[in-house]
């Protein structure tokens, strides 16, 4: 292939762009300090888990972002809520700097910043009824709504798909499903701007991620409410977001519209996570109408990442570029406006089959090897 040339980076644009930029997220790099040593304890190295990334969310848009466990996609959704501190970088809320905030310059911006945590059990309060759960942000930020906390409550109950009468229930008499719509409830009691929805759905059943999902969409919808929605599952992601940035090993390596990195993506590593993705072949002449890539081995340790691109030691086209120099994050030739790669050698925009499948796993080769062999009846 062509080497591609590369044009000057452009903010990606899109289906919810329009609006005023809600969030912008600049060099944001978290590390946790690794101790070690005895009798004297020091810090031995240093847990990159986010490292320098870059993103905006815009007003009544839904950003998504994905990547495999363990790329830093929850760390970053705690540092933009400010449940954690970052290490560096900034992040900025409607212009205003708030990466080193105080707790009393955060108080009038926390009511506009809510979060949906991952588990829907360890989120809740056991102690308290669905009522005080729900009504307690308000209490804190001061709110007294019209009618009362109680009926505003009832009417968050009601929103998410609950019975009203469930106010005065406990978190354990509720399943996993109706658990996670009273943290819908609770993140929408203040009327946020932006939600932050770390895997929103990703411990539930499958017939109820899809419930879930689509109260998340139509809250969307009706509220305006700009989400950061994080999630591993790629067909969850493509289905509430309009634009997705794809995360490995705490860096942003691709960033674009739904529609370009699903269908055109460029990174190798986009082209390996859609390969993934398990599809219902009904006919013998749907195997080979997608691409087909099997990675070796795990994901490098982010405490010593490894230089360059982090994700050459598991790619089919890395070469000694790639181990010298970082790629930035720009618009290259090929690509839609908006639509940002990480790479010094990009693929093809194109998800359909190869002639020949890209399995880098020695292991899993030998195995479909062999049982090519006997299906075709060889000794």
């Amino acid at each position: 292939m062509k080497e591609d040339l590369v044009l000057p980076a452009q903010r990606a644009q899109g289906p919810g762009t329009d609006g005023e930029r809600l969030l912008e997220v600049t060099g944001l790099t978290k590390h946790f300090p690794v101790k070690g040593g005895f009798p004297i304890r020091r810090t031995i190295g240093q847990v990159q888990a986010v490292d320098g990334i870059d993103l905006t969310v815009h007003t009544g848009e839904s950003f998504g972002l994905v990547g495999e466990s363990g790329c830093g996609k929850s760390t970053t959704g705690r540092l933009i809520t400010r449940l954690m501190e970052p290490t560096a970088g900034t992040v900025a809320y409607r212009g205003r700097d708030i990466s080193h905030a105080s707790r009393k310059q955060l108080a009038p911006i926390r009511s506009e910043i809510q979060m949906i945590f991952q588990d829907p059990y360890s989120s809740l309060n056991p102690r308290q009824t669905v009522g005080t759960i729900i009504s307690g942000p308000m209490e804190i930020n001061g709110i007294n709504p019209q009618g009362g906390r109680e009926k505003r409550v009832r009417e968050l109950l009601e929103i998410v798909g609950l019975n009203p009468e469930h106010y005065n229930r406990f978190p354990h008499e509720f399943s996993g499903g109706q658990r996670q719509r009273i943290g819908v409830a609770r993140a929408l009691a203040l009327e946020p701007k932006l939600i932050v929805a770390d895997e929103p759905v990703s411990a539930l059943d499958v017939s109820i991620q899809a419930q879930v999902v689509n109260l998340l969409q139509q809250v969307q919808n009706d509220l305006g409410i700009a989400f950061l929605f994080i999630a591993h599952d790629l067909a969850i992601v493509r289905h509430f977001s309009q634009r997705v940035a794809v995360m490995y090993l705490g860096k942003i390596i691709e960033v674009g519209d739904r529609d370009s990195i699903y269908t055109r993506p460029r990174h190798p590593y986009t082209h390996a996570l859609l390969s993934a993705v398990p599809e219902v072949n009904l006919t013998d002449e749907d195997t080979g109408g997608r691409e087909r890539i099997r990675l070796a081995g795990d994901v490098p340790s982010p405490i010593s990442p490894p230089s360059g691109c982090r994700f050459r030691t598991r790619c089919w086209k890395a070469q000694d570029k790639c181990a010298a120099e970082e790629p930035p994050l720009v618009r290259i030739s090929g690509n839609h406006e908006g639509h940002l790669t990480a790479c010094h050698f990009p693929e093809e925009p194109t998800t359909e089959g190869r002639e020949e499948d890209i399995v880098l796993d020695p292991a899993l080769a030998a195995l479909e090897e062999a049982a090519s062999d006997e299906g075709q009846g060889q000794p």
